[in-house]
């Protein structure tokens, strides 16, 4: 830059201006004149009596005379008070150009500019060392420092010639005390600060008001370069060119760019009225007023100065010199360190990422590597103490915003607990992102390049052993290896109680500067901007800077490890060109980190919590690799080039090999994690490459492994794996003791993993995890997405995940009653959670008996607060005798709702209906359509609660299509709280498997007689027994006489014409009973007109009664009011006439039985900022990329918004049954031209994405703009759907229900979507109340194609668009808002890669319950899995929330809470002799009409 100017060195030798006459004369002479001289004049400016009165020296002669005695009493020894009295009228007279004074002379205040640049020449023999009274001197030095001070600060007069020799004064005084070696204790070291702040801050003064011309530039530059080993000229040089960088940003980028705060006593180092041009001009310059700061590593360059060479060669007999020579050469490293450090610090400043925190004082940009600390106090040497590096900090950090005199001490305490000074990586806060506005890659590296690359390569060893100088082009010399020898002999001999120093290698000392430079190049490459190119050679050199800092072997450097590592996490996230070669060199170094758990080699620099954290983000931007890539081998064969692993391989490794080795480290990191953060993102790790195992083998690519030669060459054993666990006392064997080959053999398949999984997590979760909540949501969370992985494992291992969480729940209920808070019973709600998914994934476990006992206690437990049966209890005690005391409500209705699952959905989801609704599609609408009796109306049903908990709307008319049947049939509709069902009953007499094959109700035939059974005796018959013959007879007896001793002739014709009638009459009687026997014989039998026959059977009975009397419900006692109970009796009727009955039975029909979430999705172009710009993208599959299409069906199937019955995304349109609309065809007839759609489609006015399993529900829409006609179509919807499905409801078309909602939620409805002119319009259909349903569970999914867009996303414009119609339905008991403010509105970003891979960034989803798993932050995720985990995400996400809420019921709670208010509404309040009389009565066919 100044290559064509010359320097000032010969003026500054050859100007003889600082001499005086009385130098030519014996020394005592002039001693003698100036005593006597300056005593009147020193004695004038003392006194106070004669304090301002004018000057006894009235003309220039008498004035130089003067000068020229004052300025040889100024070069006199310090005894005594003449050079006292010289510096003090010297720095009175100075003033004459700021404020002219009496005692000043008046040639000098005619004439100040002359006289004032002979004075500052003059004074220049103040600072020539002297070797007795050093604290006089710099007493004197500084009364000269701060009148020059003044004087440049304060003087408006001063012309251009006096300020160039005040700059070369000031070089020269400069160059006086400090180019020379240090001497402790000596007059350099005490005013080095105040020197270098001094010549910096009129330096910059001059900038402003008088522009240095180019060789004073030049000769400042080469000066300065001379004094580095004072470390006061690095603060003070950092200081100087952060506040001009504070500056340059504020108008170069402008306010928008985040402003770069630095000390306000810094700041003030800049004159105010410096102009833009002149702090441009300046601040370049300022920039390369150092030279090169990489310098500083080579004690070769700064201790070959002249000066130094100069006295090296003048006393090289006396030991001492050289002995100071290398003491000062000692400070290097630290001084490295600083220039490094406020290097670092500028980076920051450009990248825009030195924001600062609220809650912190002083807030740090990044992660920043602290020197090494000793353990000794009085031995280590001041640059290597902790207070000493709190100095650095505030003077370099330059990034504060509270105030100074707290800062100190904050950063203090805050240094003294942790070497990490890194406020805003604590408590897990977010990494601040660089500007969106950042100035590119190569811009920065062109200025700060070459020194950061060099100073990440300081002291390394390259190929061929050859050594590694400060500078790319220059190889040390012999005589520097033995200079760096001496001095390492010096410094190893103080630093020896560090821990952190090798013994052997004085190198070392400098790694601190090093790390600073690696970790700041590390954020610069980690700042390129998606599409951004950067140049070859910064990347090759950048690659070769990692490939050095990543050595683990005999080379490992741990501050450059632990500085890549901290400042590395989103290096794999940023498509840059070829860094997968690095790629096995992180892997290296993830293996020394992440399993060993004291990590007690890196404790001295870092944060091992936030090391580990880094390294965790690093291992999830690297697990899908292997998987994705395969066999591809890395065409850049690093591995034993620039290594120094002699036995590293040559052949070329592929991705795949490296699976193992990726897995091992997770799992190692698992068992050594003890911070919940952490531990959350390796639980999400392990979901994402499980499941992504298990999409590869489903799709069948699974790629066969690496060989075993291969396989040998990279396990855990041979690639310097720490096994310093750290006394590990875990129950299974630590995979870093385990052989390759078994592990290879757990890890190859997803069931391998998914095994080893499930018994890493369990085992945790029943130990170490129990206390935490973070911890112990997101282990549940994931042991519910192993659930859901299609791997076929051994039922074992699943009864394991399902008998640990019932474990766990007994653990956390059975804990003293003081723990008990709403956060454990968020745990243990959880753990039922989690139990369900498990159960309904995998239902068949429950056929085993065990598992199904245990499951059974665990939900008995839940509801009743204890066992029937303890392990210490012997005896059993029965439901009924168990007094009710559960953990909480919570806890008993997760318990009740765990029971429901069981009984309700276990092989019964999904039902014939699809998944869409676990409820049955029937209503009355449907029964009454499909009866083919006239006389059937919602009337018809007879309405009956059970237990208070189950409404039964029974149909007792046959539907019509059964009358070949006549069995007493019933079609009953169960509402409980499980949703609706329908059944249609038959009372059967018979088993199916008889009554298949029999004719129901056909009578059975008359037997055929037998006649010929027995024997027939022909017995005659008389009127008295035979004995009566032989009775004698008496008198008496002959007393009648007989007929024929009284018969005369007339009485003889008598009784023979009776005889004679007699006779004939047997004979015809005898011929009719022939005639009647021979009738008889020829009829068929039986005779059908005397035979009897059974009546036909009955075709109408009384069905409800038998119903409820089969059942057991119906009953005397069931009737009767419990006794000390307000709760109904076990069985009661309902009336259907009451006015608003069937308006409540439809409000209870729209209460789902599922949790539902919605999910809005946005596609969002490069550099798009507005709402309207990002609904327009997904208008047109042209405007979309094509992965982004395959996500959206990934996520869910499409279903018609009309038609669904389901969970649609809005209120207004959900949960819809008996829609057999018209529009249906022509739905089918639009889907054909809209092909070309970017997902707009599912805008959900017709169509929507949608996904449902047995315990949850999901509606994905894909927001778009709105045409003008979507009114009217709206609106014929609307009216269709009101038609169809709100027969029941008459009475809502009148009124609104005003149960707990709004009566003007319409209104608010309304004017929230009137802020959008695209919001959508819904309008929820006449007659449909929507019921309050808890805190509503949204989240947006954004695509994004450029990744820093996201600070842009204009989450708060798309409020309107993310309307899902639960936000008019808030209770009372809830906050009252119109939306979801939006910060609670949890954001997952999604950035496609160019690798094919897909870069995640959550958004919102913090507090309490802060990271939901598996997406975590800065993860990769492949494409196969990324629906599956955006999905699972979701799902988590929204239960959380649930949890967290204050408002939230169950479904279950919530249908039980509107039953019993139906029942207390409705209920029939009979007498028993009416309520028994009612069953035997038809219904509803008096009063009402079809």
């Amino acid at each position: 830059m100044y290559s064509e100017w010359r320097t000032l060195h010969l003026v500054l030798k050859n100007d003889q201006g600082h001499t005086s006459v009385l130098h030519s004369y014996p020394e005592n002479v002039g001693r003698d004149v100036a005593n006597a001289v300056v005593r009147p004049l020193g004695q004038a400016l003392n006194a106070p009596s004669i304090a301002g009165t004018e000057s006894i020296l009235k003309t220039d002669k008498q004035v130089k005379w003067t000068m020229e005695v004052i300025c040889y009493g100024l070069t006199l020894p310090l005894e005594g008070d003449t050079v006292k009295y010289c510096v003090d009228v010297y720095t009175d007279w100075i003033m004459a150009l700021v404020s002219p004074k009496d005692s000043i002379p008046q040639p000098v205040v005619r004439e100040p500019n002359k006289y004032i640049q002979i004075i500052l020449k003059h004074l220049q023999n103040v600072f020539v060392p002297r070797q007795e009274q050093i604290g006089n001197q710099i007493r004197l030095c500084l009364q000269v420092l701060r009148s020059v001070q003044k004087l440049a600060r304060d003087s408006t007069s001063m012309a251009r010639e006096t300020w160039e020799v005040l700059l070369l004064f000031l070089l020269q005084i400069n160059d006086t005390l400090l180019a020379a070696p240090t001497v402790s204790g000596g007059i350099a070291e005490s005013l080095a600060d105040k020197l270098i702040g001094v010549l910096f801050e009129v330096w910059l003064l001059a900038c402003t008001r008088c522009f240095p011309t180019p060789p004073y530039w030049k000769t400042a530059k080469e000066m300065v370069a001379n004094w580095r080993h004072h470390s006061a000229v690095v603060e003070q040089w950092s200081k100087a060119i952060c506040a001009l960088t504070s500056r340059l940003l504020r108008f170069t980028y402008g306010p928008s760019f985040p402003p770069f705060k630095v000390l306000e006593e810094d700041a003030s180092l800049i004159p105010a009225e410096m102009d833009n041009e002149c702090v441009t001009q300046t601040w370049f310059r300022f920039l390369h007023m150092l030279s090169n700061p990489v310098d500083l590593s080579n004690p070769s360059i700064i201790g070959t100065t002249p000066k130094f060479q100069e006295q090296f060669l003048n006393v090289s007999g006396v030991p001492n010199q050289e002995l100071n020579q290398y003491l000062c050469l000692k400070q290097l490293p630290q001084i490295f360190f600083r220039a490094m450090r406020g290097v670092s610090c500028l980076v920051d400043a450009f990248l825009g990422i030195s924001r600062p925190r609220a809650d912190s004082a002083p807030p740090t940009p990044v992660n920043r590597l602290s020197m090494p600390q000793s353990t000794a106090t009085n031995t280590t040497p001041p640059h290597n103490r902790r207070h000493r590096t709190v100095t650095v900090n505030k003077t370099t950090m330059k990034t504060s915003s509270v105030n100074t005199t707290h800062s100190t001490k904050v950063q203090q305490q805050a240094s003294s607990t942790s070497p990490l000074s890194s406020p805003n990586q604590t408590n897990s806060e977010p990494r601040p992102l660089p500007a969106p506005t950042r100035p590119k890659v190569n811009s920065i590296l062109n200025l700060f390049g070459s020194w950061l690359f060099d100073a990440a390569l300081v002291h390394c060893k390259l190929q061929n052993g050859v050594n590694r100088d400060s500078s790319m082009t220059a190889i040390a010399t012999q005589a520097t290896v033995e200079l760096r020898r001496k001095g390492s002999q010096l410094s190893t001999d103080t630093m020896g109680s560090s821990t952190v120093f090798d013994a052997n290698e004085f190198p070392d000392s400098y790694e601190a500067g090093r790390a600073e430079a690696c970790g700041t190049l590390c954020r610069i490459f980690c700042s390129k901007k998606t599409g951004e190119e950067i140049l070859s050679a910064y990347l090759s050199r950048f690659y070769m800077g990692l490939v050095q800092g990543l050595q683990i072997g005999e080379f490992i450097c741990h501050p450059v490890l632990a500085s890549i590592i901290l400042n590395s996490p989103p290096l794999f996230c940023c498509d840059l060109k070829g860094i997968n070669v690095v790629v096995p060199y992180f892997i290296s170094a993830l293996e020394i980190i992440l399993p060993d758990r004291e990590l007690s080699k890196f404790k001295s620099y870092v944060n091992p919590t936030e090391l580990r954290r880094s390294s965790i983000h690093i291992l999830l931007s690297l697990l899908p690799l292997p998987h994705h890539f395969g066999v591809v081998k890395s065409e850049v064969l690093l591995e034993g080039k620039f290594s120094n692993d002699e036995t590293a391989s040559d052949k070329p490794v592929t991705f795949l090999s490296l699976k193992l080795r990726l897995v091992n480290i997770l799992i190692g990191a698992l068992q050594t994690e003890t911070d919940p953060n952490n531990t959350q993102m390796i639980l999400g790790a392990m979901l994402n490459i499980v499941q992504d195992s298990a999409f590869l083998e489903a799709t069948g690519n699974q790629v066969e492994m690496i060989e075993n030669n291969l396989m040998k060459s990279h396990s855990r054993t041979n690639s310097g794996i720490s096994t310093a666990s750290g006394g590990s006392t875990e129950p299974t064997t630590p995979d870093s003791e385990r052989p390759a080959q078994a592990l290879l053999r757990d890890y190859d398949t997803a069931a391998g993993l998914l095994m080893r999984s499930i018994h890493l997590v369990t085992q945790r979760l029943n130990s170490q995890w129990r206390p935490d909540m973070s911890i112990s949501l997101a282990a549940l969370e994931l042991l519910s997405g192993l659930a859901k992985v299609k791997v076929g494992i051994d039922s074992s291992d699943r009864k394991r995940a399902v008998s640990s969480v019932c474990t766990y729940i007994v653990y956390q209920c059975s804990r003293p009653a003081p723990h008990h808070s709403r956060d454990l019973h968020s745990m243990i709600v959880a753990a039922f959670q989690c139990l369900c998914v498990w159960l309904t994934e995998h239902p068949d476990m429950l056929n085993e008996k065990d598992c199904l006992k245990e499951v059974l206690e665990i939900v008995e437990l839940g509801i009743s607060g204890s066992k029937s049966k303890n392990p210490e209890q012997q005896e059993v005690r029965f439901k009924g005798d168990k007094e009710h005391n559960p953990a909480s409500m919570r806890v008993k209705d997760a318990a009740e709702a765990t029971l429901t699952c069981i009984m309700q959905l276990l092989g019964a989801f999904p039902p014939p209906s699809g998944p869409a609704s676990p409820c049955s599609l029937v209503n009355e609408t449907t029964l009454i359509t499909y009866s083919r009796l006239p006389t059937v109306s919602k009337y018809s049903f007879r309405y009956f609660v059970l237990d208070n908990s189950v409404i039964l709307a029974m149909l007792e008319q046959p539907l019509g299509n059964e009358q070949s049947n006549p069995s007493p049939s019933i079609t009953v509709l169960i509402r409980g709280m499980s949703g609706r069902h329908a059944w249609a009953m038959q009372l059967c007499h018979l088993p199916r498997a008889a009554r298949a094959n029999q004719r129901m109700f056909i009578p059975e035939t008359r037997p055929e007689p037998k006649n010929d059974v027995g024997i027939k005796y022909n017995v005659k018959h008389r009127p008295f027994p035979e004995e009566v013959d032989k009775i004698p007879f008496v008198k008496a007896d002959l007393s009648i006489p007989d007929l024929h001793e009284i018969v005369t002739e007339e009485l003889e014709l008598r009784h023979e014409k009776l005889k004679i009638g007699m006779a004939k009459q047997i004979t015809y009687e005898a011929g009719l009973d022939h005639m009647k026997e021979e009738e008889f014989q020829k009829k068929s039998y039986p005779d059908p007109v005397t035979e009897c026959k059974p009546p036909p059977p009955a075709q109408e009975f009384q069905t409800a009664r038998l119903l409820l009397s089969h059942f057991g419900f119906l009953s005397l006692e069931a009737l009767k009011e419990p006794v000390n109970s307000r709760l109904p009796p076990h069985l009661i009727a309902l009336d259907s006439h009451i006015p608003g009955f069937f308006d409540d039975i439809g409000y209870l029909d729209l209460l789902p039985c599922r949790p539902f979430d919605t999910v809005f999705i946005f596609y969002m172009k490069a550099g798009q900022k507005t709402s309207q710009e990002i609904l327009k993208n997904v208008e047109s599959s042209s405007n979309v990329q094509p992965h982004f299409l395959e996500f959206l069906l990934s996520l869910g199937w499409p279903v018609d918004v009309g038609t669904h019955p389901g969970w649609t995304g809005h209120m207004s349109s959900s949960w819809s049954i008996n829609c057999v609309g018209e529009n249906e065809q022509q739905g089918h007839e639009e889907a054909v031209p809209s092909e070309d759609t970017g997902g707009s489609i599912f805008n959900g006015e017709k169509k929507v994405l949608y996904y449902a399993d047995a315990l949850t529900e999901i509606a994905f829409v894909v927001p778009s703009t709105v045409e003008s006609q979507t009114d009217t179509s709206e609106s014929n919807v609307s009216e269709q759907e009101s038609d169809s499905n709100m027969d029941l409801l008459p009475g809502i078309l009148k009124q609104p229900l005003t149960l707990e909602l709004f009566p003007n939620h319409t209104e608010s409805l309304n004017s929230t979507q009137r802020l959008s002119p695209t919001s959508r319009t819904r309008k929820t259909p006449h007659g449909r109340t929507v019921p309050p349903l808890g805190p509503e569970t949204k989240v947006a999914v954004v695509w994004l194609e450029q990744y820093d867009d996201l600070e842009n996303f204009p989450l708060l414009d798309l409020a309107a668009e993310t309307s899902t119609g639960i936000e008019t339905t808030t209770n009372s008991s809830t906050s009252i808002r119109n939306s979801t403010p939006e910060k609670e509105v949890p954001v997952i970003f999604i950035h496609p890669l160019y690798t094919g891979l897909f870069r995640v960034k959550v958004h919102g989803a913090s507090g309490k319950f802060n990271m939901v798993i598996p997406l975590v932050d800065g993860m990769v995720v492949s494409r196969r899995a990324l629906g599956f985990l955006v999905r699972q995400t979701v799902i988590n996400i929204c239960r959380r929330k649930r949890l967290e809420s204050d408002s939230y019921n169950t479904p279950h709670v919530r249908r039980k809470q509107k039953i019993t208010e139906i029942v207390n509404k409705y209920r029939n309040r009979q007498l028993e002799p009416e309520y028994y009389t009612s069953l035997f009565h038809e219904v509803g066919l008096k009063s009402c009409t079809p």
